[in-house]
């Protein structure tokens, strides 16, 4: 029998046919929609007069354009834009059956924190949303991808997609990360490395002992960020951890369903010995603490590090590297620790999870962030906010000097209240660092753990957590 990886398993059980072209219309299990992507695509079909093909599949919620502050978050919102937006979600999926997390619901939050929690990410299966950072789905051995609007659109009508099929390289990690060294810095390292083009038409299985080893939640983290390195796809072969995070979600199968799933889910994984197109091999012990310096995810370094100087910088990329000097006014070759901050995120699809809030907590518990850092906690969605305040993690940052804010995407893409102001630096736990990310066309950002991210809070500038916290 012909050994095959998980990704090639999948395309060709999901397989409808070849097209003319030679792409492939590719079946779509389960699709996620948000307010940002959807309302054109619903206009696209009434225009068509075109039905949901399969309502049942599609599920959404309201996350990017949500105020995240209590005395903001009373409806209608400050924001008219932010209103018609969320209305014209509740009206299309109330129209068209879909199961929408309202923020009434209890279960609102980031969609991409919000799929895996309740059970709705599952190995083996195609998933879709209009988001970029979807390959967080992949953490679970699903072949997942951010789409356009046009292809919302497509998928809403057919429940299919037309999709040229990327080569496959196994990105390995072998050996065990050092304390103070988590998923974030994981992933950084691998973008850092190989560039923020480097996985361009490729799809990245991660695997080896370290992500063997990471719970659910470190893998979601890393699988998030496959798309900065260029990757469409991200994944990470199921094994007893998936099933052991999925068992007993609301979504999740029932009962003799569920034996019969956990077989089937298993069986997706890559066989030994399958073919990749390019295998890439990185050490554990190599990952530091790692954080951003420039404009894009790949400009990076170790905390204890110096910010590269221009003749170390490939030729190629000199000219981006002295636009990002320019922008984020740091010097060729100073240390990136000292840099001060303004403000400190803790959030979004890629940090803001559950153990993100519990292992930070850790560290800002008895301490204070520093004099003139505005430093915010925005859990990934309202489940998470329940479980941390029954924790009492709210209690321990706000103690701390941090505000403890509602589920939503916050500043990360900043299309709410929570944005940058002037020059403002912040040391943040999400995706991206790309100029005017944060809501401010000047506003800089400095990616990094949720960790690192407290000390940074707590010193007012980007410190070592190893060193401030005695790590180790």
């Amino acid at each position: 029998m012909t050994k095959k990886s998980l990704f090639d398993k999948v395309w060709e059980a999901h397989s409808v046919r070849t097209l003319p072209n030679g792409q492939t219309q590719l079946f779509i299990d389960t699709h996620l929609l948000h307010e940002v992507t959807s309302p054109q695509a619903f206009g696209m079909l009434r225009d068509l007069n075109l039905p949901v093909l399969y309502p049942q599949r599609t599920f959404a919620t309201v996350d990017h354009v949500i105020p995240t502050d209590s005395a903001q978050r009373q409806e209608p919102y400050a924001d008219e834009l932010a209103v018609a937006m969320l209305n014209e979600l509740r009206k299309n999926c109330k129209e068209n059956n879909i199961r929408f997390f309202d923020v009434t619901s209890g279960g609102q939050g980031v969609i991409h924190i919000v799929g895996p929690e309740e059970g709705i990410t599952q190995p083996g299966c195609t998933i879709t949303c209009g988001d970029s950072h979807t390959a967080t789905h992949g953490a679970f051995g699903a072949l997942a991808f951010g789409i356009g609007t046009s292809q919302v659109r497509d998928v809403l009508a057919s429940q299919t997609l037309s999709f040229a099929k990327p080569r496959l390289r196994r990105v390995q990690v072998d050996g065990k990360l050092a304390p103070g060294v988590y998923a974030k810095d994981v992933i950084l390292h691998l973008i850092r490395k190989m560039g923020v083009n480097g996985a361009q038409g490729f799809a990245h299985e991660y695997a080896g002992e370290v992500f063997d080893n990471m719970d659910m939640e470190g893998r979601m983290t890393v699988c998030n960020m496959a798309i900065e390195g260029g990757a469409r796809f991200g994944y990470i072969n199921p094994d007893q951890t998936t099933v052991e995070y999925l068992k007993g979600r609301p979504y999740a199968p029932k009962g003799a369903a569920w034996d019969e799933a956990v077989k089937n889910w298993l069986s997706y994984a890559s066989d030994e010995g399958c073919h990749y197109d390019e295998i890439i091999k990185f050490r554990a012990e190599d990952i530091a603490p790692t954080v951003t310096w420039g404009i894009n995810p790949a400009q990076a370094v170790a905390v204890d590090e110096k910010i590269p100087a221009l003749c170390e910088i490939p030729a190629d990329e000199r000219a981006g590297a002295e636009e990002a000097f320019e922008y984020m006014q740091l010097s060729p070759g100073q240390p990136v620790a000292g840099t001060k901050i303004d403000v400190a995120f803790i959030g979004s699809c890629t940090n803001g999870r559950l153990s993100d809030l519990r292992e930070a907590a850790k560290y800002a518990k008895g301490k204070q962030v520093a004099a003139g850092v505005k430093a915010l906690i925005v859990p990934g969605s309202q489940i998470v906010d329940k479980l941390a305040r029954e924790e009492g993690l709210d209690k321990i940052f706000t103690d701390a000097g941090f505000q403890w804010r509602e589920a939503g995407c916050s500043m990360c893409l900043a299309m709410n209240p929570d944005k940058l102001v002037g020059r403002q630096l912040c040391a943040s736990s999400s995706n991206r660092n790309f100029k005017g990310r944060m809501g401010s066309p000047t506003g800089r950002t400095i990616l990094m753990s949720p960790v690192m991210v407290v000390a940074a809070a707590i010193t007012g500038e980007i410190t070592d957590a190893r060193k401030l916290f005695g790590i180790a």
